[in-house]
């Protein structure tokens, strides 16, 4: 009996120790098969999901894009706007809004009280997962925007941990800029030198990849946060999956690093608005792109002519460009880096939206849907157009102070944009011919190197490798 209970015991331990090694072995094998997988699906150095090559974004404002307000109500707009070319959607805080000390009557989305829960008033926490899985299935991406600098005052750490937040003389402050007050009274400004609040805002970040299986995030106030910590927090995130990474912020080390794939051009954003009071002429592009390419040498921008911070607080892309306005939005969508649509520009949009009161968009016209796709279609499809290092670089091909002509070409794909800034008819000169391509918006044959503009004319000739 003995030896029999001996031999079930050596038995049993055998089974164990084959067990543990094949679990072992087992992890060994996910792990490398874990590693291809996100070979697979990134490209470069500084795992960009490969996705995002010829990717562009689209914003969304869930509180004011439908009568309802939900996440239901949007998602019915999902097959038009996947119609229209859109691959990437950023939601706009999805998270429940601070009431103490509020703005407004519904608050601001950027003062968080849970950065694990949704906000009620859009809808359920199933009613985003299905979201969420719904743009998956459309072969959409989705982004959340995400507010590391500071949380609402009823967020729980204001009492739990009220040591994961900025004081002055032993209270808890708003937020501060550049070392100056800011009138964000609503919001308590976050100390990054804790590092257990670093720790639970990282794995608060984690929660919405592993969970609901989000594909990146934009980071609100990003230069506000110190650099290290994106270091860890980017490189446990992409532990997961392959996240696109968003910064609001024109801070060179946030591309450099890798950290983040795309930042904001906030100086070519207001270079844009003084080219459309006519206090700069064009030639200003060539040196805003020259500079610009002395301070990263990683990722690339996000190209807008409005977002929600420009339209509710700056004005509308008519009252800031007036008749240039599409104009405007074809330099930005051929230029550089990744064109940005905000909600309702494809309407068009032509209020500025209020930002913490219910203010709908009122979708009925579309007037502008057919431009926009027909320029997120050729963003898409011509490797010119492509997104940072996986496009090609501009090049001008005119001298005037109020046409800009530029081409861009990569692996035989090619695009030739003539934009007039100016009231007038104008003719632009090339410097080279655009014989043997195709306008995109009236698909008319290019010809010469002369080409006659309309007041605040556009004209996008493409050519394909395999055309």
């Amino acid at each position: 009996m003995i030896r029999k209970q001996a031999l079930f015991g050596l038995l049993a331990t055998s089974l164990v120790l084959f067990s543990v090694a094949c679990q072992e072995k087992n992890t060994e094998e996910k792990a490398v098969l874990d590693a291809a997988v996100i070979a697979e699906e990134t490209v470069g150095a500084d795992l960009m999901p490969a996705w995002a090559v010829n990717a562009n974004i689209y914003e969304v404002n869930i509180r004011q894009y439908t009568p309802e307000g939900t996440f239901n109500a949007f998602a019915e707009h999902l097959d038009r706007l996947n119609n229209m070319g859109v691959k990437m959607l950023w939601l706009m805080p999805i998270y429940p809004i601070s009431t103490t000390k509020k703005k407004g009557s519904l608050g601001s989305y950027y003062a968080v009280s849970d950065y694990t829960a949704v906000n009620p008033e859009f809808g359920t926490a199933e009613d985003f997962k299905n979201l969420v899985d719904k743009i998956h299935t459309l072969d959409m991406k989705v982004i959340l925007d995400w507010v590391p600098n500071h949380t609402g005052w009823d967020h729980v750490w204001i009492e739990d941990h009220p040591e994961y937040f900025t004081h002055v003389a032993d209270t808890i402050t708003h937020p501060f800029m550049n070392g100056e007050p800011t009138d964000w009274y609503d919001v308590a400004e976050l100390d990054f030198g804790n590092m257990d609040m670093r720790e639970e805002m990282t794995q608060a970040l984690e929660y919405w990849i592993t969970e609901y299986d989000v594909d990146g995030y934009r980071c609100d106030v990003a230069f506000e946060v110190p650099d290290d910590y994106w270091d860890s927090a980017v490189s446990r995130m992409r532990a997961i999956k392959p996240v696109f990474m968003l910064a609001e912020a024109e801070h060179p080390p946030h591309r450099n690093s890798g950290n983040f794939h795309m930042s904001y051009p906030w100086s070519f954003m207001h270079l844009t608005n003084e080219i459309g009071k006519g206090v700069e002429d064009v030639n200003a592009i060539d040196k805003y792109l020259l500079e610009n390419a002395e301070k990263f040498n990683k990722g690339f921008q996000m190209s807008f002519t409005t977002n929600h911070d420009e339209n509710s607080w700056n004005g509308t892309e008519f009252e800031r460009y007036g008749d240039a306005h599409q104009t405007f939005a074809v330099l930005t969508g051929t230029l550089t880096g990744m064109p940005l649509i905000y909600s309702g520009q494809e309407e068009p949009l032509e209020k500025r939206l209020a930002f913490f009161d219910k203010d709908d968009i009122e979708f009925g016209d579309f007037k502008y849907e057919s431009f926009y796709k027909t320029l997120l279609t050729v963003h898409r499809d011509n490797k010119a157009l492509w997104n940072g290092i996986y496009g090609g670089q501009p090049v001008r091909l005119n001298e005037s102070e109020t046409v800009y002509a530029f081409k861009r070409e990569k692996d035989g794909d090619k695009v030739v944009v003539v934009l007039n800034f100016s009231d007038s008819e104008q003719t632009a000169d090339l410097t080279e011919s655009v014989d043997g391509m195709r306008e995109i918006f009236t698909q008319e044959a290019g010809a010469g190197q002369q080409i006659d503009l309309a007041p605040y004319g556009y004209k996008v000739f493409e050519q394909k490798a395999s055309m």
